[in-house]
């Protein structure tokens, strides 16, 4: 699908790190961009410099989503194009002992089901919403192309680290079940794709000591360097305007595969 100019384009987490630099990236193509993140000094910011608009948006309520969307379609009409870029983590092992105390506890289930709403959840629930407004339109193409969606896995969908039970258990859901969404919706020309990021440039990375990111850009088998959002927004780009790209889940990753710590 090409990237026109006035586009409708939806990104969620859109306000920062790869979900910004996705935004960043449609808008200097010409598409409209709607930002829905909870952070609204951000993302305001970014709208205001993209020529965007800013959606207000907790993922995990369904009110708010309803909302946001409506405000995007307001603004910019039905959206052809959603990459869900909101998501959250924790490091939290199964059960542990405490070394000191030996006292014993477990992952409190609340802090996983907090990961599962918001990335696992939350992502479908944009999707779902999104490809139903997006069947109302006409095809763009002899291909009957209506529109095109993109998710954030993680590659610890594949190979978690110790403590990313919770995480790892969200991405690999939304890993497991982009093949059977872009089959559900393959009569009606939408594709689905889903992006696995390794270790990124972002602002949750930035806040880490210096010697920690040199440890981890050291791991990475090549370029031996952290990844950077523009490169996960060009990954996006492409799976967008690529016609046959459906149906997939592609790592970039600088080919790392994750230690257990």
């Amino acid at each position: 699908m090409e990237i026109g100019s006035n586009t409708p384009a939806v990104v969620t987490g859109g306000a920062s790190g790869l979900g910004e630099a996705t935004a960043r990236a449609l808008a200097a193509k010409g598409a409209k961009v709607a930002i829905f993140d909870l952070q609204e000094e951000k993302g305001k910011k970014v709208a205001a410099e993209i020529g965007g608009v800013f959606c207000e948006c907790n993922v995990t309520d369904e009110a708010s989503v309803d909302a946001a969307f409506a405000k995007a379609r307001e603004a910019h009409g039905q959206e052809r194009i959603l990459v869900n870029c909101a998501g959250v983590g924790n490091a939290i092992k199964t059960a542990k002992r405490d070394k000191q105390t030996g006292e014993i506890s477990h992952f409190p289930l609340d802090a996983f089901n907090w990961v599962i709403q918001i990335n696992l959840v939350g992502t479908f629930r944009c999707i779902a919403k999104s490809a139903a407004g997006m069947m109302t339109l006409d095809p763009l193409s002899e291909d009957g192309d209506r529109g095109a969606i993109v998710n954030t896995a993680s590659v610890a969908g594949e190979d978690g680290q110790i403590g990313q039970a919770a995480y790892s258990a969200s991405k690999g859901g939304v890993i497991g079940m982009t093949l059977p969404i872009a089959r559900d919706l393959m009569g009606e020309g939408i594709r689905v794709n889903t992006i696995l990021p390794g270790i990124f440039n972002t602002p949750l990375m930035n806040a880490a000591p210096p010697q920690v990111k040199e440890a981890l850009a050291a791991s990475v088998p090549f370029p031996k360097r952290l990844g950077n959002p523009e490169e996960y927004a060009k990954l996006a780009l492409c799976m967008i305007e690529t016609g046959y790209f459906n149906g997939e889940d592609v790592r970039l990753d600088g080919g790392i595969r994750m230690a257990p710590r």
